[in-house]
């Protein structure tokens, strides 16, 4: 009797994610999978399943003012994925997405409820761009060694609001003078418009899943056509890794993961 001994990724994609901070599986999730999550999602959005973060509240550049003004109450995220519906949490605890994550993260992996852990949406008319950023910035563990994982639900691209990365900047020094209050990269500096200069923007389709590494640099602009897109997120640490004792990224319980 044989036993698949094939690793669960190449060391070409070990090797690319190391060196540009990202790893794009294409239709990892399958089609079966992704339409029960964007039936879940639709229906959670429509009924405006609590908890959700409006665009009104994040307050980024061309939002709307207040939850009462014209497009206030446009949903950014749904919130707490995991705790909202089985077909969230299987995905989340994919065996063969967990098994990825062991090789990456080089030991047991756990996944964080205190970061990401949400449906993205990005809509029409009201969703906002988000400027260059790294996760970290809000993040509290010892290392900056954390792996968001980014599914898409449907066809992303530059036109609606896709992610871009900045590939290998999750291993550069910055400086405070490049950065903003926020932790947002100033559009202002020399500096940081050649790594502007420097940005890809990527093209998924449904199932396919983006893994980016808690330092790298990423942007999303505005959502520029008619249709809603959907993203599911969640992050994950090692299991060394723990999130410092008091800080946001201890206020709700991690998930140890087995494959």
């Amino acid at each position: 009797m044989s036993t698949n001994t094939t690793p669960a990724l190449s060391a070409a994609q070990i090797d690319a994610f190391e060196k540009d901070g990202y790893l794009i599986l294409p239709r990892m999730a399958p089609a079966a999978d992704c339409q029960r999550m964007v039936a879940t999602t639709n229906a959670h959005l429509a009924q405006a399943v609590a908890p959700l973060e409006y665009e009104s509240e994040v307050g980024y550049a061309g939002a709307p003012k207040s939850l009462d003004s014209v497009g206030g109450r446009t949903a950014r995220r749904l919130r707490n994925a995991y705790q909202r519906d089985d077909s969230y949490r299987a995905w989340a605890s994919n065996p063969q997405l967990v098994a990825k994550l062991e090789l990456l993260l080089g030991e047991p992996v756990c996944l964080t409820l205190s970061h990401h852990n949400c449906v993205m949406t990005k809509h029409p008319h009201f969703g906002t761009a988000t400027g260059w950023h790294r996760d970290i910035r809000y993040w509290s563990f010892p290392r900056n060694e954390l792996i968001s994982v980014w599914l898409a639900l449907d066809s992303e691209n530059e036109n609606n609001g896709g992610l871009r990365f900045i590939p290998g900047s999750h291993r550069l020094d910055m400086k405070p003078e490049q950065m903003d209050e926020l932790d947002f990269l100033r559009p202002e500096v020399v500096e940081n418009q050649a790594l502007f200069a420097l940005g890809k923007s990527v093209e998924l389709h449904q199932g396919d899943v983006v893994f980016f590494h808690s330092g790298l640099f990423h942007a999303a602009g505005r959502n520029n056509t008619e249709t809603v897109k959907e993203s599911v997120v969640f992050a994950y640490h090692g299991q060394s890794n723990q999130p410092l004792p008091g800080s946001r990224s201890a206020a709700a319980p991690d998930i140890l993961l087995s494959h």
